[in-house]
């Protein structure tokens, strides 16, 4: 019987591949492949300036180097566009105004500078709390704001707490009211937001585990929250585990952190099996760094074996003698 399992990439193609993001692409991938399930390629293109279609192109280009295949998605077929999200902002409307329907959302005037300064970063994650300033706003008051700034659009939370279970750091309490208060739908300038976007798309390709890295942990019950008000079922979120540079910050692209052309340029990391044999290996599906093909260890992959703490990995590894050939 085949396997109902539908998992997926969802990469942002705002700059180039690094190890990070390999790292966190191949555990969704193993996830899938070891139980016979799909995996969709969906790219999260939201903001169409800060990612260009080249960016995904050679994006798409790099997976299928690393032989992390996709069996839906971008690139796949005639209606590649449609797993394109800039291309996709008629869907996301057609949701929005559902969850409008319901007097869950209102219009937000606040300045990121006004917002940082009257509100406390959560202790845990630096992440702003917004208090609600907006909510209350007469329709007089909306009207002269709306003079000045286009307004954003953020949808109400409630404040009682709640408890999902994330398949790999299990259980995990929130309240959205305290943890961010009521969040961005719609960007000021037009733009979907991500937390409503990658939620609706879910929803319609059908997934039913996310597999994505630790520092999205937070987003879960947001979406969960989007996922209750239109009434549909979410999928089960396994998050992994960050690679991280020597002083904790985590890898990015902005920072050009180990991209994967840089990678493919040393001798140690100059076939693709090396590769994921060496994140393989930081994943703790294999006792040493040593080349192997994706398939080969999706037969092996076992899920508890995934560390929780974050990886420390240093640019210096590429000076270092890592597998037993080299």
């Amino acid at each position: 019987m085949a396997s109902q399992y539908k998992g997926r990439f969802a990469p942002t193609p705002s700059g180039f591949l690094h190890l990070g993001n390999i790292f966190s692409l191949l555990l969704a991938w193993l996830r899938a492949k070891s139980v016979g399930g799909k995996i969709v390629l969906r790219v999260e293109d939201l903001d169409f300036v800060r990612c260009p279609r080249p960016n995904a192109d050679k994006l798409a280009e790099d997976l299928e180097w690393l032989g992390l295949t996709w069996d839906e998605g971008a690139y796949v077929s005639a209606n590649s566009e449609e797993y394109f999200q800039s291309q996709r902002t008629a869907v996301y409307e057609k949701y929005f105004a559902l969850l409008q329907e319901q007097n869950i959302v209102y219009p937000c005037y606040c300045s990121r500078g006004e917002l940082h300064a009257a509100n406390a970063p959560h202790s845990s994650d630096g992440q702003f709390i917004y208090s609600g300033s907006c909510k209350n706003l007469t329709v007089a008051q909306r009207s002269e704001k709306e003079k000045l700034r286009s307004p954003a659009y953020r949808l109400q939370v409630p404040d009682e707490e709640n408890i999902f279970a994330d398949a790999h750091y299990g259980p995990q309490r929130y309240n959205l009211a305290a943890d961010c208060g009521d969040f961005i739908l719609r960007r000021s300038d037009g733009i979907f937001a991500y937390q409503l976007a990658v939620t609706v798309d879910d929803a319609l390709m059908g997934i039913t585990e996310v597999v994505r890295g630790r520092d999205l942990l937070s987003s879960a019950p947001m979406q969960m929250h989007i996922f209750k008000k239109l009434g549909c079922k979410p999928p089960r979120y396994f998050h992994v585990p960050l690679l991280t540079a020597p002083d904790g910050r985590r890898l990015a692209k902005r920072d050009g952190d180990l991209g994967l052309d840089a990678v493919r340029k040393t001798k140690s990391f100059s076939h693709r099996e090396k590769v994921i044999g060496f994140l393989a290996y930081l994943a703790k599906q294999i006792p040493k760094p040593e080349p192997i093909a994706p398939e080969d260890l999706a037969k092996i992959f076992r899920q508890e074996l995934i560390p929780h703490e974050n990886i420390i990995i240093d640019g210096g590894i590429f000076n270092e003698k890592i597998f037993d050939e080299v």
